[in-house]
C-alpha cells in the first residue's frame, strides 16, 4: 500500500512538468465480480476539449469489436481533485470540454472473457488485451505512457507482459500508443520457463513461457523444450530472430478450462489461450508455432495497409493471404521440422486440408486471395445476427493462403532450386528488418528477385494472388513422393452441410454451389422428407439411401420449404474431396531423388 500511494503522488507531481506524459493506474476493488477500476492521467493538454475513447479494433484483429460496451461509471477530476464535466458524445467516446490542462479520467471496466482479444478479470487471474481495457486520449499518440498495476499483495501474483519493465515490478512503460496497445498483459499465479537463443551476430535473446495453468513441473519442462525446438526451426527460416525491443520474447500461455480459445500475435510476445487442462500435449504446439512466426511475418514484415493500426475502425488489408496464410502453412511444417510427428501424418492431415481448401471451396474457386483478405473486416470474429452467404463467396485467408504457400514452395523447389524459406528470408531483409511496410507489388518484386525470373513472378501473382486459377497439386507433390486420391471414390454424395435432427432431417447451413443439394434448389432450413421415394428423418436414413446408389444417379427428393412441400430431382455426385498419401501407400516407387526432396522440404534445418 505504501508503494502505491507514493506512485500516485509522484505521478501527480510529474504531470505538472512541461514534458507531456500519460499514466494509468489499475486497481481491482471488485475482482470477484470481474471489475477493474482504471485511472488515466494526462497533463499539459494543449486542446480546449480533451477527447477520450475506447478502441473499436485490436492488433491482430481486423473487424470491429465494440470494447466500449464494457466501460461505465466514467468521471473526471482536475489536479486538485475537483470534478470536471464529462460528456458522452458517442457510444465509446467521452469528452472533457473544460479543464486546466490536467485531467484524471476514472472508469470501471468489466471483463469476463479471457482470451487474446478481450478481457478477463477474475480471482483466478487477469487477462488484459490493451484495446479492450484502456481508454486513450486522441491526439497524443506519441506521448510516453506509464502504467501501474495495484495488485493485492496477498495474492502473490506476478505480471507477464512485453511492456518495458521498471525498478518497480508493478510499474511498466511504453513509448507511445501504438506500442502500448500491442502489449497484452497477464497477471496471476504464473509459472515460468526460459532459455536463450543466439543470433549469428553473437547477440543473445531471452525466451520465456509464462504459463497460467496446472503446474506440472515435468510436463511443463518437456513442453517448453519442444517450444524451444520450434523457435530454433523458425530462426532457421529467417536466419535470425528479430532484435526484440527489450531483449525478451514472451509466450503468454493460458492453458486451462476457464479461458476461451485464441492466439494473438504481438511484437515481442504472443497471447495464447487454450481451454484445456495443461499437459505436455503435442497438439498444443501448432498455435505456438503459428503465433511465434508472426513476430517476423506481420509484426515486422508488415503490410502498409496496417501501418499504423487504426483503433477507431476496422482495418482492411489486401495482404492477409500472406500475413496469415503463409504463417498458417509454416506453423505445422515447423512443428514437423522440430522432430514432432511424422511426414505421412503431416501430408495426410495438414496438407490435405490446405489442398481441399484451394480445390473445393467456392471462396477459392471463384475469388482471389486478395479479395478474401479484404473480407476480414467482417469475418475476423466480427459479430452479426443476420445470415450471410460466406460458404459460397468467401474462404478463410488462413488455409487459402496456406494452400498457395504450399504450391509456391513446391514450385520453387522443383523449378528454381529455391525454397519458400528463401522467399521469407528475402522479405525479411527487404521489409521486416528495416521495418519498411510492404504492398502486394512489393511481394511480387521479392519473388522476382529470389527466382531471377520477373516473368514467372508476374504470372504467378496474376494467376494465384490477383486471380483464382486452379493449381495442379498432383504434379507439384510428385517430386516429393506424394499423390492425391479421392477421399470417397465411387460413393454417392449430395454435398457437405450441417444437419439438424429436429422433427426430421433439416439442413442447418447454406448449401454450396456446385453440389447436388444446391443445384436441386435446396437451402438452409429446408427439411428433407424423402429421397428416392424412401422416408428420410435422420442422417442414418440419408446414408442408407445414398449407399444404394452411385455417382451420376438421378433421384427424386421431397422436402419442405417453410410451409410448402416441394419436390425436385437430385443428381448425386462423387465427393470432390481429396486426400494426400505417400507413394509408398499408393504402391509407387520412391527414388533417392524423392527421398532427398522430402528431407530438404520437411526435415530439420540449422543455421
Amino acid at each position: 500500500m505504501r508503494k502505491f500511494i507514493l506512485l500516485v503522488v509522484l505521478a501527480g507531481a510529474g504531470l505538472t512538468a512541461r514534458s507531456q506524459r500519460i499514466s494509468y493506474i489499475v486497481s481491482f476493488p471488485n475482482l470477484v465480480h470481474h471489475e477493474a477500476r482504471i485511472e488515466v492521467i494526462v497533463s499539459d493538454i494543449p486542446s480546449r476539449n480533451a477527447v477520450f475513447r475506447m478502441s473499436r479494433s485490436s492488433p491482430g484483429r481486423y473487424a470491429t469489436h465494440e470494447f466500449g460496451k464494457n466501460v461505465y461509471d466514467v468521471t473526471a477530476t482536475d489536479a486538485q481533485g475537483k470534478p470536471l464535466t464529462v460528456n458522452r458524445t458517442d457510444g465509446d467516446v467521452y469528452e472533457v470540454p473544460r479543464h486546466n490542462g490536467y485531467v484524471r479520467l476514472t472508469y470501471t471496466l468489466y471483463g469476463d472473457y479471457a482470451d487474446g482479444t478481450y478481457v478477463g478479470i477474475d480471482p483466478a487471474g487477469i487477462h488484459l488485451n490493451m484495446p479492450g481495457a484502456f481508454m486513450w486520449m486522441k491526439g497524443v499518440d506519441n506521448v510516453p505512457i506509464s502504467i501501474h498495476f495495484a495488485v493485492p499483495e496477498a495474492l502473490h501474483w506476478t505480471i507477464a507482459t512485453q511492456l518495458e519493465p521498471t525498478s518497480d515490478p508493478l510499474t511498466f512503460t511504453a513509448r507511445g500508443l501504438q506500442y502500448f496497445m500491442d502489449c497484452p498483459t497477464v497477471i496471476g499465479d504464473l509459472h515460468y520457463k526460459s532459455w536463450t537463443v543466439k543470433n549469428p551476430d553473437g547477440k543473445s535473446y531471452t525466451f520465456r513461457i509464462a504459463l497460467d495453468g496446472k503446474d506440472d513441473e515435468g510436463a511443463f519442462s518437456s513442453f517448453a523444450d519442444k517450444v524451444r525446438k520450434v523457435v530454433l526451426q523458425e530462426q532457421a527460416v529467417y536466419g535470425e530472430v528479430p532484435a526484440y525491443d527489450y531483449g525478451t520474447y514472451t509466450f503468454l500461455a493460458s492453458v486451462n478450462p476457464y479461458v476461451h480459445g485464441d492466439g494473438m500475435e504481438h511484437r515481442n510476445s504472443t497471447m495464447i489461450t487454450i481451454p484445456v487442462v495443461f499437459t505436455d500435449n503435442d497438439r498444443l504446439l501448432g498455435v505456438f508455432a503459428h503465433e511465434f512466426f508472426h513476430c517476423w511475418n506481420v509484426k515486422r514484415i508488415r503490410p502498409r495497409t496496417l501501418e499504423p493500426f487504426n483503433f477507431e475502425k476496422s482495418d482492411m488489408s489486401h495482404e492477409l493471404w500472406f500475413a496469415e496464410g503463409f504463417t498458417q502453412y509454416y506453423g505445422d511444417l515447423l512443428v514437423l521440422r522440430s522432430g514432432i510427428g511424422t511426414d505421412s501424418e503431416y501430408v495426410q492431415n495438414t496438407l490435405s486440408g490446405l489442398i481441399n481448401t484451394k480445390m473445393n471451396t467456392p471462396g477459392a474457386l471463384f475469388y482471389s486471395p486478395v479479395e478474401d483478405s479484404r473480407m476480414a473486416v467482417f469475418v475476423d470474429a466480427g459479430v452479426s445476427v443476420d445470415r450471410t452467404n460466406y460458404p459460397n463467396m468467401y474462404t478463410s485467408y488462413y488455409p487459402y493462403g496456406g494452400a498457395i504457400a504450399l504450391a509456391l514452395d513446391l514450385e520453387l523447389r522443383e523449378h528454381y532450386k529455391k525454397t519458400l524459406d528463401d522467399l521469407m528470408q528475402a522479405a525479411w531483409k527487404r521489409f521486416g528488418k528495416p521495418e519498411i511496410p510492404y504492398t502486394v507489388p512489393g511481394l511480387e518484386d521479392v519473388l522476382a528477385s529470389v527466382t531471377s525470373d520477373r516473368k514467372f513472378a508476374s504470372a504467378w501473382f496474376a494467376k494465384y494472388v490477383y486471380g483464382h486459377e486452379p493449381i495442379d497439386y498432383n504434379s507439384l507433390l510428385a517430386p516429393a513422393g506424394y499423390t492425391l486420391k479421392k477421399a470417397a471414390e465411387g460413393k454417392a454424395w449430395i454435398g457437405n452441410v450441417r444437419w439438424l435432427e429436429k422433427d426430421g432431417l433439416n439442413i442447418a447451413s447454406n448449401t454450396v454451389r456446385g453440389t447436388p443439394l444446391y443445384e436441386a434448389g435446396l437451402d438452409v432450413d429446408d427439411r428433407i422428407i424423402s429421397l428416392d421415394n424412401q422416408s428420410v428423418a435422420t442422417q442414418a436414413d440419408l446414408t442408407r439411401v445414398l449407399g444404394a446408389h452411385h455417382p451420376g444417379d438421378r433421384l427424386p427428393i421431397s422436402y419442405r420449404h417453410h410451409d410448402q412441400d416441394k419436390t425436385a430431382t437430385i443428381q448425386v455426385q462423387e465427393s470432390p474431396s481429396v486426400s494426400a498419401l505417400t507413394f509408398e501407400k499408393a504402391g509407387l516407387s520412391v527414388t533417392p531423388d524423392i527421398q532427398a526432396f522430402r528431407r530438404n522440404w520437411l526435415g530439420a534445418k540449422g543455421l
